[in-house]
């Protein structure tokens, strides 16, 4: 049998990078300062550079990043925090933990993202702040959300824990918002060897509350003015992420070569329905995800059986999630977002993939689907 091809490879981007990423891990070794220090300094900033934001704070995870970001804009009980049902637990956990209520609005079918429509139409008095997600990669329509924002005197955050350096309309992810989120998982476009996250934003208070937050409250070594958390990003990862960060540009462009031949491969195939850009953005494709119209799983399952690692991201919408069974959400209350969690399927996307590897897979997969019915 051929070998596998994963869907994503981490060992095949740390064999390009290993002496720099080496280099990194010995200086903090070495070095013995392994919580805040130069290494972090210097990764916050660069990221902010990258990012085209005034400030960086890092943090221990995108989970954290999120929950602190909506502690500094001060959500709490009584609030509501709006955001779609087709994401990662992630994105809403934090609302929970700070006493806030989850609202969901649907998602536009053609991006996976949340419709700005059935966003304005989930505003309440008690919304406190908006927050899009922008899912695979592909930026969500920032500026119908911005202008939805401004017009109800909301708040936005957005998690863009899958959106390293994706734009939309000339501006990048984390440059619309309040506050943005991003996650280095190590399966990230940007990948920490371990959890880790970060915060963007243009307000020095926000960005000093966070990092205030992140490091139990700290005014001074042990005087503490706000209870906080132990959600610090420590130095090693800081150092991976600031040898991998020079690379980034790179591996997104790869990354959208890798997404245009699949495009072009695959959009006439039956039963198979590729997602386009939307108009204005440029998505950097954390993941590359079809439609498949029938038997979804089985065609998944055929596929992994033939060496391809295809997988589902994510097959149960927030609003069927068993641990917020409490809100009484019901099969049909989200049917966009439903339908994608029937549909959709990852295929094997990395920057360091070859062109024989993905043409492997397009030939698997339209064999697959051409016995589809035989599954």
């Amino acid at each position: 049998m051929p070998q596998k091809i994963p869907l994503v490879d981490l060992q095949a981007q740390y064999a390009t990078i290993k002496s720099d990423v080496d280099a990194a891990v010995a200086g903090v070794i070495a070095s013995c300062r392994f919580i805040g220090g130069p290494e972090l300094v210097r990764f916050e900033q660069a990221y902010a550079e990258f990012q085209g934001a005034r400030r960086c704070v890092g943090v221990a995870s995108g989970t954290a990043a999120i929950q602190l970001a909506l502690q500094a804009l001060g959500v709490g009980p009584g609030d509501e925090v709006i955001t779609t049902p087709f994401t990662f637990i992630a994105t809403v956990e934090p609302v929970a933990a700070l006493g806030a209520r989850i609202v969901l609005a649907d998602i536009d079918p053609a991006t996976f993202n949340l419709d700005p429509d059935r966003l304005e139409a989930a505003i309440t008095p008690a919304t406190r702040v908006i927050l899009p997600v922008h899912l695979y990669g592909q930026m969500a329509p920032m500026d119908r959300i911005l202008d939805i924002a401004r017009r109800h005197g909301l708040q936005v955050v957005e998690d863009a824990a899958q959106a390293h350096g994706a734009t939309y309309q000339g501006r990048n992810a984390g440059q619309w918002g309040d506050i943005a989120t991003f996650s280095f998982y190590p399966g990230k476009n940007l990948g920490a060897y371990g959890d880790a996250g970060a915060i963007t934003t243009e307000n020095d208070a926000l960005a000093d509350t966070i990092a205030r937050l992140r490091d139990h409250g700290r005014a001074s070594k042990y005087t503490h003015d706000v209870i906080g958390y132990g959600e610090r990003l420590d130095a090693l990862q800081a150092a991976i992420l600031g040898a991998k960060l020079p690379h980034l540009a790179a591996w997104n462009e790869a990354r959208r070569r890798h997404a245009a031949a699949y495009d072009e491969a695959l959009r006439h195939v039956p039963g198979l329905t590729v997602t386009p850009p939307m108009a204005g953005g440029t998505p950097v494709y954390h993941l590359y995800v079809v439609r498949v119209a029938e038997h979804r799983d089985a065609v998944r399952q055929a596929l992994n059986e033939r060496g391809i690692g295809a997988g589902i991201h994510y097959p149960v919408p927030l609003h069927l999630q068993p641990a917020l069974a409490d809100y009484g959400w019901q099969c049909g209350d989200f049917p966009q977002a439903e339908a994608a969690a029937d549909q959709v399927l990852s295929l094997p996307l990395y920057p360091e993939m070859t062109a024989d590897q993905r043409a492997r897979v397009v030939e698997t997969l339209r064999e697959v689907l051409a016995a589809v019915p035989a599954l």
